[in-house]
């Protein structure tokens, strides 16, 4: 079996299953992004079951967010749901006096047809506490999708310019420059990061005299940023192309097209274009960017020539990789659960780019792969990591692959030139291991030859 890499683009689909987290699994990072929400998942046991264990394997000091969870007698409609779900939020209340609370839809509220988006605003009257309802469930491709789905609603719920501003003249397009750079217009970033890496990103582009004037997720719930048709919008996550659909079409918003700030490279790319399109002129970039790869410089000797397959997880791949071949990785293959190639251009373009300056040859993406196949590829390959989901990283471990969690990058800070450590931090992990455990093994060898 050969593996042939293009030396252009090339995408694949083929017609393995999602074996991904659930995107309810969204609620262990949004409600500590969210500081005064609360998220209500509204679903059966076996989601309680799932969260869980999710969110067992971290240490939160206080979660906010519950289950109202669906038996036999929601099921069979023997019981009225906006009674019970009134019951719950009022409870709620009192316990948490959250500013918002967040109905998480599973799949069984998607069976049995319960209409929350209709319970939702009488509801909200009744008790006086805004309720934002999100289906995260399991017809998303990835669990990061959970977050997208969150992202949108709360889009809907973000204060409406101003009458009298311009008319967007751009309609659905990505922007590519202001005509007139005098004319500032408002920025606001969307996805959820901690708040110092949200600041670090902030920071960046202040430096570059460019102020955000809000992110969606805020915070706080009441402060939600001012959507409107003035109003220029840049993500900082590639799973978020329902939102960035609807502050386009619904919000009348600027889209900006830019890579994703994963990686000193990414970071600069995505600070580039937001400048672009402000028509400023960055200053200094070259330097800090050099400075970061500087202080990498003992990871990059670590991962230098060695070789990374992505089975595909998180859609976090990408980016990712582009990174890592910019470290002097070589990547076999980009399996990805999903692809919006319109979102992800500018990023694509980035690791075309990138693959031509460093004088590799271009990974194939391979959307919706068939895990039987990769293995098959994977055997033929013996690639130094794997990325992969938890479901497979044991059995590839076994057969003698290096492995790293995907979701791990998901949980971790990764955005912006100051993260870019913890990125190959994560990567080098278990290559360190192995080095060290062949130079335990030695050790011990030639102690035994003295004795």
């Amino acid at each position: 079996m050969s593996i042939e890499i293009s030396e252009t683009l090339t995408f694949e689909c083929e017609t393995g299953n999602y074996h991904t987290f659930c995107p309810i699994s969204c609620v262990a990072w949004l409600y500590q992004k969210i500081e005064d929400s609360f998220f209500l998942v509204v679903g059966t046991k076996t989601c309680g079951y799932f969260l869980q264990n999710a969110l067992g394997v971290m240490i939160f000091a206080e979660p906010r967010y519950a289950m109202a969870e669906l038996e036999e007698g929601d099921i069979s409609a023997q019981l009225n749901d906006y009674r019970e779900l009134k019951r719950l939020c009022v409870q709620i209340g009192k316990d948490r006096n959250p500013s918002v609370i967040i109905w998480i839809g599973t799949c069984t509220t998607e069976i049995i047809k319960m209409d929350l988006e209709g319970i939702a605003p009488k509801l909200e009257t009744e008790i006086g506490i805004p309720i934002v309802v999100a289906r995260a469930n399991g017809l998303d491709y990835a669990f990061t999708q959970g977050e997208d789905t969150v992202s949108a609603a709360m889009a809907h719920r973000c204060p409406e310019q101003g009458i009298g501003d311009d008319i967007n003249p751009y309609g659905e397009k990505y922007i590519e420059s202001i005509t007139n750079s005098n004319d500032r217009h408002p920025l606001v970033l969307f996805g959820s990061l901690p708040s110092t890496v949200a600041s670090q990103l902030s920071l960046e582009l202040k430096r570059q005299s460019i102020d955000v004037s809000g992110w969606l997720p805020a915070q706080r719930y009441m402060d939600l940023p001012t959507l409107g048709n003035s109003v220029y919008v840049c993500g900082v996550n590639p799973f978020l192309s329902r939102t960035a659909t609807i502050l386009m079409r619904r919000r009348k918003c600027k889209l900006i097209g830019a890579p994703f700030p994963i990686g000193p490279d990414g970071t600069r790319a995505w600070i580039e274009k937001i400048c672009s399109v402000f028509g400023i002129e960055t200053q200094g970039l070259d330097e800090r960017e050099q400075q970061v790869w500087t202080s990498l410089g003992d990871y990059l000797d670590l991962v230098r020539g060695r070789s990374v397959f992505f089975m595909g997880d998180n859609l976090l791949e990408i980016s990712l990789a582009r990174f890592l071949i910019r470290c002097g990785m070589i990547v076999y293959e980009i399996g990805i659960p999903y692809m919006d190639k319109r979102y992800q251009a500018a990023e694509l373009t980035l690791l075309q780019s990138t693959c031509r300056e460093m004088c590799v040859p271009i990974p194939r993406i391979v959307e919706k792969p068939d895990n039987y196949n990769q293995i098959q590829r994977m055997r033929e390959l013996q690639p130094d990591l794997a990325i992969t989901g938890m479901a497979h990283a044991n059995p590839l471990e076994a057969r003698g692959i290096n492995t790293k969690w995907s979701v791990e990058f998901t949980f971790a800070q990764i955005h912006g030139f100051t993260n870019a450590k913890d990125v190959l931090e994560l990567v080098t992990r278990p290559l360190r291991r192995n080095n060290n455990l062949e130079t335990l093994g030695w050790a011990v060898l030639v102690r035994g030859e003295k004795e």
